[in-house]
């Protein structure tokens, strides 16, 4: 078996907790803040950095105040190359933060790899207008080894309050492959879900702490969790849509 790809990423898991910690115990702390004052965690990307944001949603051990904004016209299963295109449009950002709700006292996670198309760069600039609190997981090698195609000439890294760096490559794939000319297997997926669910750890760790029960889903494939999860998703439902 070829290794390389798990030695890569053991090598940015741990450039992320060398480098990133300082950054991710902040965000942890203004997420706490956010759900003590009954706010949400809003979370959007394109492309596949749209899994990331599906990934702390109703999820067993999850946070219940997680609200992603999953629009299908950037996703792939409905058209991956119509995604490229819609992403990079300018505008459209701006549109699904104001008709998801978004408002000041939440916290606005932006997943971006490169940080360089319109849609999440439009987020950010909409999310400056409202107050909202942005915090960007992005790749700042890769962005910084490209150009903005948003009119601002911004990438996300220059518009957000908080900038987790995913500690990945430009071009993200990672792997080197004798007598082949491109680079395979991405790093950005699994550096960011990691990040991602080192903050939710941090957050109910620091919740507890204050003697404040954290909202946490339950898995549903156990005997209890259906019980468990109803009065949550009672309390959440008419502010999460996706629920």
């Amino acid at each position: 078996m070829n290794g390389s790809y798990i030695q890569i990423v053991r090598s940015v898991i741990e450039k992320i907790e060398k480098t990133q910690a300082e950054v991710i115990d902040e965000v942890a702390n203004l997420c706490v803040d956010s759900i003590k004052k009954k706010h949400m965690l809003y979370f959007f990307g394109t492309g596949h950095s749209h899994m990331i944001c599906e990934e702390p949603f109703y999820r067993a051990g999850g946070l219940v105040p997680v609200h992603p904004i999953l629009e299908p016209a950037l996703m792939l299963h409905e058209g991956a190359y119509k995604s490229t295109l819609f992403e990079r449009l300018d505008g459209i950002g701006k549109v699904l933060l104001d008709v998801n709700g978004a408002e000041k006292g939440d916290v606005l996670f932006l997943i971006s790899n490169s940080g360089r198309n319109g849609s999440v760069i439009d987020m950010a600039l909409e999310a400056r207008n409202k107050n909202i609190t942005t915090v960007a997981i992005t790749s700042l090698q890769h962005s910084k080894a490209c150009t903005s195609r948003h009119k601002s000439g911004k990438k996300l890294y220059e518009l957000t309050d908080y900038i987790i760096d995913n500690c990945g490559v430009p071009g993200d794939a990672a792997v080197e492959i004798k007598d082949f000319d491109q680079k395979v297997a991405p790093t950005s997926s699994i550096a960011c879900i990691l990040i991602v669910n080192t903050i939710v750890s941090n957050v109910v760790e620091r919740l507890i702490a204050q003697k404040i029960i954290p909202p946490v889903f339950m898995s549903a494939n156990t005997d209890e969790g259906d019980c468990f999860n109803k009065k949550l998703l009672q309390e959440y439902r008419a502010r999460i849509k996706p629920l």
